[in-house]
C-alpha cells in the first residue's frame, strides 16, 4: 500500500518537476530498523507560491484534504495534511525553501520502484531531522541508523547540529556527539 502510493506522489513530483525528498518513518525503513509508520512526510523544496500546484497534485491523485482551510493551514503550519482514504495512509506536504533544506533535497537518494524513482533525504539527513524532533522514537531510529550504517558523514551532521544549535539556541550536536559515543 505504501509503496504503491509513494510511487504514485512521487511520479506525479518528478512529473511537475517539483523538488522534493521523503523523510520521516518511510526514510527510516531505508536506512534503519524497520518499524510500524503510518503516514508519509515529504518535504518539498518550494515556497507557498506553488501551493496551487501541489494542490492540484493532491486532487489528480485523488487524495482528501485533512483540514477545510486549505490555504488558511498550510499558510499557517506550512504543512498540506492529505490522506488516501481507501487505505487510510496520511501523506504530509511539507514546505521549506530554508538553506539546509535545500542543500538536503540536492542530496537526497533516488530509489527505484519499479520504473519510477522516489527521493529520500540522505542518510545524514534524516539523523538531522530526527534529532531536532528529539522525542524518544526519534532517537531511537537514529541509533539503529548509526549502528547499521557505520559509515554515514558525523562532520556534515554535526556541522548542521551546531547551525541549528546556535538559530534555536539549542544542543542537538551536544545530544549527537553523547549518542556517537554510547553507540561505540
Amino acid at each position: 500500500m505504501f509503496q504503491r502510493l509513494l510511487k504514485s506522489v512521487a511520479f506525479s513530483l518528478n512529473r511537475s518537476q517539483i523538488p522534493y525528498m521523503v523523510i520521516g518513518g518511510q526514510a527510516i525503513l531505508l536506512y534503519g530498523e524497520p518499524r510500524l509508520t503510518k503516514d508519509i512526510d515529504i518535504t518539498l523544496g518550494v515556497g507557498l507560491d506553488r501551493l496551487d500546484e501541489i494542490k492540484a497534485i493532491v486532487n489528480r491523485l485523488g487524495l482528501k484534504y485533512l483540514t477545510d482551510r486549505v490555504d488558511d493551514f498550510v499558510k499557517e503550519t506550512m504543512v498540506l495534511p492529505v490522506i488516501e482514504q481507501k487505505s487510510g495512509i496520511r501523506v504530509d506536504f511539507i514546505f521549506s525553501f530554508s538553506p539546509y533544506e535545500r542543500q538536503a533535497i540536492e542530496r537526497a537518494r533516488s530509489v527505484r520502484f519499479g520504473r519510477t524513482s522516489v527521493k529520500f533525504a540522505s542518510l545524514e539527513d534524516v539523523v538531522i531531522h530526527k534529532m531536532i524532533a528529539e522525542r524518544p522514537r526519534d532517537i531511537e531510529d537514529v541509533q539503529s541508523i548509526l549502528l547499521k550504517n557505520p559509515g554515514y558523514d558525523s562532520q556534515y551532521i554535526q556541522k548542521w547540529l551546531s547551525e541549528f544549535d546556535s538559530a534555536l539556541d539549542k544542543k542537538y550536536s551536544k545530544s549527537f556527539a553523547e549518542l556517537q559515543k554510547r553507540l561505540k
